[in-house]
């Protein structure tokens, strides 16, 4: 039996990461800054530390004894967050040094980086229903300001502390992860559970309008989560040392994204286009060719399918009076 630690367990992917660890049966510790009482998941069962791994010294106390990290502790949300949080998300980059630090120290076997499609050149997204990104563009350098930047220098560090230290490391770039048991209001939901939630709640109240960010006609590709965890095990057990991309190429407006879960909710609403609020790039998805070629990995669930099923978590949290804004620090 392996001993694994994930980073970030309280979080979304981080829940469901331990979820699938221990379903096969690994033996799993779990660190997360926030008090337990408020990750998304939790297993008594389990060693649990709540604590900052910002500081090396937590990192070499969780790190101890384990054989294989997953460092998906990192503090983010959706645009709105990122846009106006850039030094709290750079101090990320203290984690993930933190952390390889520990585990030469410490000698862990593997380390797994998540990283984000956050990292690619923003020349190459300037417009609507662009081509798939591929792992090559992020370079020339001109990523996502605050969050994209500790991301790519992050993925340097892994890449040079295997070179220089022997250290066995797998790195990927998410691209918008989705699903039930994650965060649907609060400030920090990314674009699919904050329009479940609008919807549901505007059904619910009789409201005929909902508010949209931008014009509804920005681009995305949006990756399930049972896809992901999918993805990310399939890098973490290949042999390969590269960078890959974890992402959906559904390349879909967020007009067709409200399109889908209108007709979930059976309601037709208008849309108040809020062009003041933070939109992000004109276009982005990802290219998928060097994953399905080296891995044998590409997503089974298409949009639709994965958006009836979170559709139906937030609609079951919001009508038994749950909310998620308790979640404040996902990292």
């Amino acid at each position: 039996m392996s001993k694994y630690l994930v980073c970030g367990a309280g979080g979304f992917i981080g829940g469901h990461l331990v979820k699938r660890l221990m379903d096969q049966g690994n033996d799993v510790v779990c660190a997360d800054i926030k008090p337990t009482e408020y990750w998304f998941q939790y297993f008594e069962e389990n060693q649990n530390y709540s604590l900052d791994l910002k500081e090396y010294e937590n990192c070499l106390k969780v790190t101890e004894g384990t054989d294989f990290i997953y460092n998906m502790a990192c503090n983010m949300g959706g645009m709105g967050f990122i846009e106006n949080n850039k030094a709290e998300c750079m101090l990320s980059v203290l984690i993930n040094t933190n952390l390889l630090r520990a585990c030469i120290q410490n000698k862990v076997s593997k380390y797994f980086f998540s990283s984000s499609a956050c990292v690619y050149n923003g020349q190459k997204q300037k417009e609507i229903f662009v081509p798939g990104l591929k792992e090559a563009d992020a370079y020339p350098a001109e990523p996502e300001d605050g969050y994209g930047w500790e991301k790519l220098f992050s993925e340097r560090m892994c890449r040079h502390f295997t070179e220089d230290f022997g250290l066995e490391t797998r790195v990927v770039r998410y691209h918008n992860v989705y699903g039930p048991i994650g965060t649907y209001d609060g400030g920090r939901e990314k674009a699919p559970a904050a329009l479940c939630r609008k919807i549901i709640n505007a059904k619910m109240n009789n409201i005929d309008t909902i508010d949209v960010w931008g014009d509804g006609k920005q681009t995305r590709s949006f990756m399930y989560i049972d896809d992901c965890l999918d993805g990310t095990e399939k890098v973490f057990n290949s042999s390969k040392k590269e960078v890959y991309n974890v992402g959906s190429s559904e390349q879909v407006s967020i007009n067709q994204m409200i399109d889908m879960i209108e007709e979930i909710a059976k309601v037709k609403l208008k849309r108040n286009f809020q062009l003041d609020k933070p939109k992000g790039v004109r276009g982005r998805s990802s290219d998928n060719t060097k994953i399905e070629n080296e891995i044998n990995w590409s997503p089974k669930i298409n949009l639709k399918d994965g958006l009836e099923k979170t559709y139906k978590w937030i609609f079951d949290q919001i009508k038994s009076g749950s909310n998620t804004s308790k979640y404040t620090r996902s990292y």
